[in-house]
């Protein structure tokens, strides 16, 4: 199984700031921040790095559960399912306000879940209001941590107490190497026919498949063993462009559980309707895969209802590529789930991807491959200075991740950092897997 960012969930009543939270920890202005209580509708996450550990943080809307206007109905339905994601909440409440009935009723929900959750009392950013933190230990949580959002004050006490949490990234690597099973994520644009390809891999009626788009709401696993090999499918709601997706329903807190299949996928097969274009939201989605560095597989369905000469598929290959040309490496298969054809080719492309991004190279074999590239073409110069790579060595898998220690980094054009991952997707065979260059310069060597 990849290895996943641990998930933490801002979570909270209305109007508390969890966005303004957000914003900070991200760096950058994400949320849409302004008084008016609920503004923030959609769940919005991003990845941070606190003590050198790497998460995905979540914003959620705020949780009223006693208000029953049909949007504040769903959005706690929506801070639900980050809860249900998330590895670590952050339990937000407004220290200026104190503890409210709606806190209340929160802190009973989170304490159901059963998930490490750190109390943070935001807007203290006066002695005034500190006397009031010690009110929140009622909330049976634990200890409250103070903070101030928009001042920045307390966020390393907070984060500190976040990734206390964490487990430790030695377990997971363990967990990652020992666990055999292959984790599939479905995705696609609804109605493309994602159900439908994995009734067809299953040989079952396991999912309902229906023309309407959105049939399938949630994320779904399915354990199935195949030629000896352990796989678990998770079929998952279609992705839509967020203009799409009306506030009422349930598809706007659907995407979460999608993208999380991704993140937790060894292998994505990312399935497009022959029948039309490929469309902008098609390759966003894609784009999901290669962002995250999942290997991934193109799958082309409703291919029966295509009339075909010879030159069909080479022709609808190469617009796919040109479609795709951040992915190039992605392989692609053009099946039909209706009728079956070329369903027996899925798992052997699925098996290879799964080797291929989680291959490990070793050191010496890998700076051969170095020193050959440098010797077909020799690195760029900058201002006189010609790069020099000392050494390389793997770092990861899911995807190959190659540190390459430099005498200049800056001296790396991104023209010859492509060039030397062509040459060792050719030399070593990575040519359907996404892989990652590092660039570092000798001094940073640790």
């Amino acid at each position: 199984m990849a290895n996943k960012k641990p998930i933490v969930a801002i979570v909270g009543r209305q109007n508390v700031d969890k966005s303004t939270l957000f914003n900070v920890l991200a760096g950058r202005r994400i949320g849409l921040v302004e008084d008016t209580p609920g503004i923030t509708r959609d769940r919005i996450y991003t990845d941070a790095t606190w003590l050198n550990l790497e998460m995905t943080i979540i914003d959620t809307v705020g949780i009223e559960p006693e208000n029953e206007e049909i949007i504040a109905v769903q959005m706690p339905r929506q801070a639900e399912l980050a809860i249900e994601t998330a590895d670590v909440i952050v339990f937000m409440t407004d220290g200026r306000e104190g503890i409210t009935a709606a806190d209340d009723d929160v802190a009973r929900i989170l304490r159901k879940s059963k998930k490490p959750i750190v109390l943070v009392v935001n807007k203290v950013d006066a002695p005034k209001f500190e006397d009031s933190v010690f009110d929140f230990y009622s909330l049976g949580i634990g200890e409250p941590i103070t903070i101030s959002g928009a001042q920045k004050l307390g966020l390393g006490d907070m984060l500190d107490a976040v990734v206390s949490h964490f487990p430790p990234w030695e377990e997971m690597d363990v967990e990652a190497e020992e666990n055999k099973i292959i984790n599939i994520a479905v995705v696609g644009k609804p109605n493309v026919g994602k159900s439908s390809i994995i009734n067809a891999i299953l040989g079952t009626e396991r999912t309902i498949v229906s023309d309407i788009p959105g049939t399938t709401r949630d994320s779904i696993d399915t354990p199935f063993t195949k030629n000896g090999q352990e796989y678990v499918i998770v079929d998952t709601a279609g992705l839509r462009r967020k203009r799409a997706i009306e506030d009422e329903t349930i598809e706007r807190y659907s995407v979460i559980r999608s993208l999380s299949a991704i993140r937790r996928a060894d292998v994505v097969l990312v399935v497009v309707d022959a029948s039309e274009e490929l469309s902008e939201q098609d390759v966003r989605i894609a784009g999901y895969a290669h962002e995250e560095g999942r290997a991934s597989i193109l799958v082309v369905n409703k291919w029966d209802l295509i009339e075909k000469d010879t030159n069909t598929m080479n022709e609808f290959k190469k617009r796919l590529k040109t479609d795709l040309a951040f992915m190039s490496y992605v392989p692609m298969l053009f099946v039909s789930a209706k009728t079956k054809q070329r369903l027996h080719k899925m798992f052997d492309e699925i098996n290879r991807v799964y080797e291929q991004t989680n291959r490990r190279i070793t050191t010496g074999t890998l700076n051969d491959c170095v020193s050959e590239a440098v010797m077909v073409k020799e690195p760029p110069s900058d201002k006189g200075r010609r790069l020099k790579i000392y050494y390389a060595t793997q770092v990861a898998v899911a995807p190959p991740t190659f540190v390459l220690f430099v005498n200049d980094a800056k001296a790396m054009h991104f023209s010859y950092q492509r060039y030397l991952e062509n040459f060792f997707r050719k030399y070593f065979g990575l040519d359907a897997t996404p892989i990652k260059l590092i660039i570092r310069n000798k001094n940073e060597e640790r």
